[in-house]
């Protein structure tokens, strides 16, 4: 592999906007994980690392290297406003592949978050920047691209895996401070009726709750808890 660049694929964004709507629902990744049977859920070492602020986009996929990580900066040239940025570094967790100059960029491409399966730095200047980003783990190691000035290979727009999903180009990623969850594109109208049911279910609970009602209550009432 060189370098890379798949088109870019279609997204339903009248869907994604209605996710984007669910904003303010608690534990959203939870919500949305419940409603694919608990499936489609990141691994638990993928933490938030900057600002506590909700990731909800269409996922940019870019897939890297095993042991020959590099700064893949021709990224801000197809990455679009509202999208995620989701980046298979295999896992790595010595040498980080984003810090606080493509945070930055990411920023100023309005970017909505920055999901890495492998580690970052510069967290204080993503924090600075209200930048969200989640990875799983934090390193000062950088690539070697600032010596070498390689920025290749890469691969765009293609299948990743991160956090142990299976990510496409497209795909819905909700991130929060609890983890993240990923919906396949073509499960978009399905699963946000089932959050959206879940969600109001779950709010209509904690009022009961706020009332008195036991737990014996609530499960008669709404099935679950």
């Amino acid at each position: 592999m060189k370098k890379v660049i798949h088109p870019r694929p279609e997204v339903n964004q009248v869907l994604i906007n209605k996710f984007k709507d669910m904003e303010r629902v608690l534990s959203l990744s939870c919500v949305v994980g419940d409603a694919q049977e608990r499936n489609q859920i990141m691994r638990s070492d993928m933490k938030p690392r900057s600002v506590n602020k909700k990731i909800i986009g269409p996922a940019f996929t870019v897939k890297l290297t095993p042991g020959d990580l590099i700064d893949y900066l021709e990224v801000f040239n197809h990455i679009q406003e509202g999208d995620v940025l989701v980046v298979d570094a295999f896992g790595e967790t010595e040498t980080s592949v984003l810090g606080g100059l493509m945070c930055g960029l990411c920023k100023a491409a309005g970017v909505a978050g920055i999901i890495v399966d492998g580690s970052v730095r510069d967290t204080d200047e993503a924090r600075l920047l209200d930048v969200p980003v989640i990875s799983k783990s934090v390193s000062p190691r950088s690539t070697h691209s600032p010596g070498s000035q390689r920025t290749e290979p890469f691969e765009f727009n293609t299948t990743i895996v991160c956090g142990g999903v299976v990510v496409k180009p497209g795909d819905l990623i909700v991130g929060d401070e609890i983890g993240v969850t990923v919906v396949p594109h073509d499960d978009l109208e399905e699963v946000y009726i089932k959050a959206k049911n879940q969600a109001a279910v779950e709010e209509a609970a904690r009022n009961e709750i706020l009332k008195g009602k036991t737990a014996d209550e609530l499960l008669a009432q709404f099935g679950r808890l």
